[in-house]
């Protein structure tokens, strides 16, 4: 990691290249914030590493149990749909829809009634 991604670059007394402190901080507290800031960047990179190893591991073990990627993206969205399917949202959308369809067979039902009639009196 290059020293570009955090900013303007420190001196080794901690003050921000280009001058002044920060307003409110003194050198002393500048330099305990870099220390911190330069501890905090190594835990990061520490745990992207650790990060990346257990990804490693997990892979390899879905490997060993035969899990492929296609299996899981299949599992993946066989639980979103069931997910989808469960929610209030979707249930609502149904039963109106359900409705809707009811209402519309009824109406149409209603007017071929209507036609018929019609028709008859035509007769």
């Amino acid at each position: 990691m290059d020293s570009s991604e955090h900013g303007p670059s420190v001196s080794s007394t901690g003050v921000a290249s280009g001058g002044n402190l920060p307003p409110g901080l003194t050198e002393e507290e500048a330099e305990e914030m870099q220390v911190e800031l330069t501890k905090v960047d190594d835990e990061i990179q520490t745990l992207r590493q650790v990060l990346v190893a257990k990804e490693r591991h997990a892979a390899e073990l879905k490997r060993r149990l035969g899990i492929s990627p296609i299996s899981e993206i299949k599992q993946n969205l066989t639980k979103g749909w069931h997910e989808v399917q469960c929610s209030n949202a979707y249930k609502r959308t149904q039963e109106t829809l359900s409705q809707a369809g009811q209402m519309t067979s009824a109406a149409f039902s209603s007017m071929g009634s209507a036609i018929r009639n019609q028709f008859g009196e035509m007769r």
